[in-house]
């Protein structure tokens, strides 16, 4: 058996029985038999299985692909990533558990459930959850073209296009409609397992096997591409202002991606959260060195048109079949696994938040349930057109979709702790700051354009506030009393 059949041979193995896995751990009817037991799990999963599930949204195709792609290209600007993946978890240690405790008193199961209630609002929920959805459909075809990238390099090209898009809808799609959160959960562990294994192997083997280890890569990198080790990167135009802000946006927009919030609602007290909130940065250790992997494919395979495969084909250079074969099914699974926490938690807002809330106010909870599992195949189907109709790179698709979805974070994180907020500023604040972020490029602002629309919105949201000081929720708001007078 040639070198590329067996690798090819070996990622649907493993791929094929972790489906199994997921399959079966949704196999119980009841892990489908409401919106709450589909989409979070019944609320019942151990600090263990959060560290995990969390994690699974760490490392994506964003981080294997997005990540060392983008440092293939531009070099030291990709380790922004390192820098927010270590904020985010000191801000979440604060906010998190502090949701948590809302959405289990008030059995909630999406942000905009939360939005819905504090502010006595279905409009401003709606729109939370639209935000949501629109921002989130690209970061699934980017786990997608996850996908597709492992099945191309891994195939030599052989594998039709429309082959590989059917196999990533039916995967998705099928996966996410029978078992809920229970299959992305118990699969994530597996997934993180080879990881760890895998990622640990190459970061420790490919710096030894083409240049004698770090050191050595370093040197040669620093000697042959000076540009790609410093800030602002080949080509310029990410300086440290850029990078900064880059950081700080993606670390306050981490858990209001609807999948986070979603493994964070999962859990089974605030409390274990707390502990994982603490415990995650460990995490990612390997982050600065994967994405290092990228400068090392510069170095060995320079001339690539595709950057996002760079990896790809730098382990297809470095290793036999079976070392191949693990590690294209590690990445497979870093993008089947994220891509189905986000087609339910997209879904869930779609079922729930939109039609539900505003168009269905008396449909039976059964029916929502329903037609949130059915929507999961909508929403993959919606990834794979925007992925042909808007063709870009992982890490863009990635960092457009941060600049949208940080901007809830004002009428989710911040009113937990600011009584005197309004629905009305909180509205204005939240189209301000997505206005905002669509002309910071063509006003030439420097920076991350996330940054600037998030100013924008609180700077709206502290302007208009006190023109409604009288008006915040009504006194028989029971959010509002859980938050402010327990």
């Amino acid at each position: 058996m040639s070198t590329s059949n067996l690798a090819l041979l070996i990622t649907a193995i493993i791929v094929f029985i972790v489906i199994i896995i997921g399959f079966i751990s949704g196999s119980d009817k009841s892990s489908r038999e409401s919106i709450e037991q589909w989409s979070i799990g019944g609320r019942n999963f151990g600090g263990l299985l959060i560290w995990f599930l969390i994690g699974a949204d760490i490392y994506t195709a964003y981080t294997f692909l997005g990540l060392t792609g983008y440092a293939y290209t531009l070099g030291a600007p990709a380790f922004f990533a390192c820098a927010y993946a270590a904020l985010a978890f000191p801000i979440i240690f604060y906010y998190i558990p502090k949701i948590w405790s809302v959405a289990a008193e008030f059995k909630m199961t999406t942000l905009a459930d939360y939005v819905r209630e504090r502010f006595d609002s279905k409009f401003l929920s709606g729109l939370v959850a639209l935000v949501g959805i629109l921002f989130l459909i690209p970061y699934i075809d980017l786990q997608l073209a996850g996908i597709q990238n492992v099945v191309k390099v891994a195939g030599h090209g052989t594998i039709s296009p429309t082959v590989i898009l059917i196999i990533s809808f039916l995967l998705v799609g099928t996966y996410t409609f029978f078992s809920g959160l229970r299959a992305p959960a118990w699969t994530a562990l597996v997934k993180d397992i080879l990881v760890w294994v895998v990622m640990l192997f190459l970061v420790i083997y490919l710096p030894i096997k083409w240049f004698g280890g770090w050191g050595d890569f370093l040197h040669v990198a620093a000697e042959k591409y000076p540009e790609y080790m410093t800030l602002p990167g080949h080509g310029g135009g990410h300086g440290s202002f850029w990078f900064s802000t880059a950081a700080f946006i993606s670390a306050v927009a981490l858990f209001m991606w609807p999948h986070s919030s979603t493994g964070a609602l999962a859990a089974k007290s605030g409390e274990s959260l707390r502990k994982n909130a603490i415990a995650l940065p460990f995490y990612n250790i390997l982050l600065f060195f994967i994405t290092a992997l990228g400068i090392l494919a510069l170095l060995v395979v320079p001339g690539l048109k595709d950057s996002n495969s760079a990896l790809l084909i730098l382990i297809q250079k470095s290793l036999g079949g079976v070392g191949q074969g693990f590690s294209f099914a590690t990445i497979m699974l870093a993008s089947l696994v994220p891509a189905s926490i986000m087609v339910i938690a997209a879904s869930n807002l779609l079922a729930t938040n939109i039609i539900q809330d505003l168009f269905a106010k008396s449909m039976q909870q059964k029916k929502v349930t329903l037609m949130a599992r059915l929507f999961v195949f909508l929403i993959v189907l919606l990834a794979l057109m925007f992925g042909i109709l808007f063709p870009s790179s992982i890490i863009n698709l990635q960092l457009q979709g941060t600049s949208g979805i940080v901007q809830i974070f004002p009428a989710v994180a911040v009113s937990l702790y600011w009584k005197k907020m309004n629905k009305v500023p909180v509205t204005v604040g939240l189209i301000g700051g997505l206005v905002m972020i669509f002309l910071a490029a063509p006003l030439h602002l420097p920076g991350y354009s996330g940054f600037w629309g998030i100013l924008v919105n609180i700077a709206l949201i502290l302007i208009l506030t006190p023109f409604f000081a009288g008006k915040t929720a009504s006194s028989d708001n029971k959010v509002v009393r859980f938050l402010f007078e327990n």
